[in-house]
């Protein structure tokens, strides 16, 4: 038998497949356009959109319409599920949240909706700590507090090749006052209220990508911590990095290392890694 409380999240929670099946985690996709054709992310592959960023065709992202999280919410409903949690990436960089909680309204059990105030990786793991409390018989608000509490503790750092994607898509937000020395930075970004901001200017990608990797075990310090490694189209120095960290980092408890999907991926364009220390 399930659990009575079903937890929720969304495709830019990016992970590993497998894992969310195995938490019983069900996961909305969002929604991304190439060339003027709109696809569900999961019907789309990273790598035709890496290919479009790099030849510079318009891609843009949407939310998953509210009439989607209401036939979600219907059919956990019609499965046992008495109460619903559903945790999303951050209301600051799409409107989510806003279609969850509209289908919520009208949905046939309570519903829980969370705003992570984060993405990728970052909303992966507060997904991860919600299904596992679901999963031990939670409440409903414990569910939605164990997303919550794992989403305030994790840190998320951004290496990005360039800040042309995030302009283009609309996503720069505070990172914009680096614009006009982008041509000789290479700019480390973070996740703060909600919203991508910059953290650091380093002059080339090698001190960027060391950089990185220093405040990725600043970050994690003694904790017992999972970490998460993204990239888009840069396979080899996430798992060079993964690598470095699980030597460099004392007490590590899982460590995921996976590229992030096309909506992430339009707006941080090719060459992206981050890194997500989630305490536990």
């Amino acid at each position: 038998m399930g659990s009575a409380v079903a937890v929720v999240t969304d495709s830019t929670a990016y992970l590993p497949p497998g894992l969310a099946e195995r938490h019983g985690l069900t996961v909305v996709p969002l929604q991304i356009a190439v060339g003027g054709t709109t696809r569900d992310e999961d019907d789309i592959t990273t790598a035709e959109a890496a290919q479009a960023l790099r030849e510079w065709q318009p891609v843009t992202t949407s939310r998953p319409a509210p009439e989607r999280f209401a036939d979600v919410y219907r059919a956990i409903a019609g499965s046992g599920a008495r109460e619903i949690v559903s945790v999303h990436l951050s209301a600051a960089m799409s409107g989510t949240v806003e279609a969850a909680r509209l289908a919520a309204g009208d949905a046939p059990v309570p519903v829980t909706v969370v705003d992570s105030g984060t993405i990728g990786m970052g909303l992966g793991f507060a997904a991860l700590s919600a299904a596992a409390t679901a999963l031990s018989a939670g409440t409903a608000e414990q569910v939605a507090e164990a997303a919550a509490r794992r989403a305030a503790l994790t840190r998320s750092l951004i290496y990005v090749d360039t800040l042309e994607h995030l302009r283009r898509g609309g996503r720069i937000g505070a990172a914009a006052n680096l614009l006009g020395s982008a041509l000789m930075v290479k700019p480390l970004l973070d996740i703060r209220d909600g919203r991508l901001a910059p953290l650091e200017k380093v002059r080339t990608s090698a001190r960027a990508l060391a950089r990185l990797e220093e405040l990725a075990v600043t970050e994690a310090g003694d904790r017992r911590v999972d970490l998460g490694v993204q990239h888009l189209a840069a396979a080899s120095r996430a798992e060079s990095l993964a690598a470095r960290l699980r030597e460099r980092v004392p007490d590590i408890a899982d460590v995921y290392v996976g590229e992030v999907g096309p909506v992430i991926g339009a707006h941080v364009g090719p060459g992206m890694l981050g890194v997500v220390v989630a305490p536990q």
